[in-house]
């Protein structure tokens, strides 16, 4: 299979997922808006979903794909059950005595750690405490739900993985829509929501639990213990978690910070909703498929595939992000005033603050993808720690920045600084790639880059001054189907644009890419010792 079915087989369910994401915050945002019952479920939401996305979307991966795969070429799929079973003793117990501690102290991780501004309104504050309660044992399904993820994608079954999430979505878009049949109020709805997550859960672990069954390896419960395997993956796990998850982990600072301005938090929230569709369809795709064929590629030596893993990769990535985050810069108001506005999202008030994080965001897209496309060409070599020091690092950046414009620009100044910190992270990972020599020089992929920017900068200009003709089929007051319509029609003009430049200057070939995409045999070639 090639390199792009594989990467098309995990985006599909990652893109219905995201889809259904558009859905279940269009509904959000009319029955809550920005306001403080938005807050207050945004910012409990995300103390698990944080984890959600650090686990589900690779960090777990990076540690567990590699060392489950050795086991299976070294001892087949009975040493991988065996190891698997270890693992899933050590993390269901440790995973259990972690959520009765988290539930027990909920009160001081809200007002210190998740939405410290909240103390000072007592209603939102225990609103946030009762939300979080409610879900923070999602964190249990899916710590399990993505240690089972693993194993099916070194088993090279992509799709079962990619689908699960896309029952969050439903099953929340149903608790809306049933809370508008109902005419319930925001409070109600809030708590339903919440309630809602914690089946979403069970629902996706159920999924993957079987997905692994039918791929032959049953796990059993196991006493835990410390053997080797397991200390080797907790060596690997906690930095390659924090590496992974370092977008979230920034979110996470931003929130804290932006808990102290009214409706900050769920603006930030809904920006980051559209944003998410392209990192999670491209980024996430490309970093869950790259992983487990980088490490067989490396396992058995073979450094031509490896480099050309590694470039072809970034090639698709940039290939696909940069108009999209050409698009999200010159076009996110109308975006939002499409996909929000409507209900309890006021038009004035809450439109140009969304879009204006939507945009800056929108800059921080490339480098948020690519750092998804750099970090396995570490983990492959089990090497967390280079990346996790990047990713402190870029965590300081980004809380610096942060604390240093919030005061003057609100909550599109947390958006300034988790983009400058997500580009200081890509180059970094980049640079060091780089001088160890385990970055193929690929001078095709050096001409192409410069060229796709020039395409995707084409198109900005042209949708950028298509957007301000059809500002009146644009503005609030048009109708949804004239928005709608006119919307995507400049975005498939766009889209049509760009790839009509990428092609005349070279950026991009379709015969060149579909050969470059599929798996080629190449010699074994070894590799020689890393530096120190």
């Amino acid at each position: 299979m090639s390199l792009v079915k594989k990467f098309a087989t995990v985006a599909s369910g990652t893109l219905m997922s995201r889809a259904l994401g558009f859905g279940r915050e269009m509904l959000m945002a009319a029955a809550l808006g920005t306001g403080p019952i938005a807050d207050a479920f945004n910012a409990a939401f995300q103390f698990p979903n944080t984890f959600r996305r650090l686990f589900a979307e690779g960090a777990f991966n990076a540690a567990f794909v590699p060392l489950f795969a050795k086991e299976i070429e070294t001892h087949g799929t009975d040493g991988a059950k065996r190891f698997s079973e270890e693992v899933f003793g050590v993390l269901f117990t440790a995973l259990l005595a972690l959520t009765i501690a988290m539930e027990l102290a909920m009160p001081l991780i809200v007002r210190y750690l998740v939405a410290p501004g909240f103390a000072d309104s007592p209603g939102k504050f225990e609103m946030t405490v009762g939300l979080a309660t409610i879900m923070f044992p999602y964190l249990i399904c899916m710590s399990l739900g993505a240690m089972m993820a693993g194993m099916l994608n070194s088993l090279r079954r992509y799709f079962a993985a990619a689908v699960a999430p896309v029952f969050l979505n439903i099953i929340l878009i149903g608790v809306l829509a049933y809370a508008w049949y109902q005419g319930s109020d925001a409070r109600t709805v809030g708590f339903a929501l919440a309630w809602g997550v914690l089946a979403a859960g069970l629902v996706q672990l159920a999924i993957v639990w079987v997905a692994v069954r039918h791929a032959g390896i049953s796990i059993g419960f196991r006493r835990p213990r410390m053997t080797p395997n397991v200390k080797r993956l907790l060596v690997l796990a906690l930095p390659a978690a924090i590496t992974g998850g370092i977008t979230q982990i920034n979110q996470v600072i931003g929130t804290a910070i932006a808990s102290t301005q009214d409706s900050a938090v769920s603006s930030l929230a809904y920006a980051d909703r559209i944003y998410q569709l392209p990192l999670g369809v491209v980024g996430i795709a490309v970093a869950i498929v790259l992983l487990p064929e980088l490490s067989r590629a490396l396992k058995s030596g073979n450094l031509i595939e490896a480099a050309n893993l590694q470039n072809r990769s970034v090639e698709f990535t940039l290939f696909l992000t940069l108009p999209a985050a050409a698009a999200l810069l010159v076009m996110s108001e109308p975006i939002v005033r499409l996909v929000y506005e409507r209900g309890a999202f006021a038009a004035n008030g809450s439109t140009p603050g969304v879009a204006a994080i939507l945009a800056i965001f929108g800059l921080g897209l490339p480098a948020f993808v690519l750092i998804k496309a750099f970090t396995p060409g570490y983990f492959a070599r089990e090497d967390t720690r280079t990346p996790m020091i990047f990713a402190a690092i870029s965590v300081a950046v980004n809380v610096t920045i942060a604390l240093t414009l919030f005061p003057s620009m609100g909550a599109p100044g947390i958006a300034v600084a988790s983009a400058v910190a997500g580009w200081v992270n890509a180059l970094m990972l980049l640079g060091v790639l780089i001088r160890r020599g385990h970055w193929g020089r690929d001078a095709p992929l050096m001409k192409r880059i410069p060229r796709l920017v020039l395409a995707a900068a084409v198109m900005g200009a042209a949708l950028y001054f298509a957007e301000h003709w059809f500002a009146a089929q644009l503005a609030s007051g048009s109708p949804l189907a004239i928005k709608a319509t006119t919307l995507l029609a400049l975005v498939a003009g766009g889209a049509l644009l760009y790839f009509v430049a990428a092609f005349a200057t070279g950026g991009a070939d379709f015969g060149m890419l579909r050969r470059n995409m599929r798996r080629k045999g190449s010699p074994p070639v070894r590799e020689q010792s890393p530096d120190p």
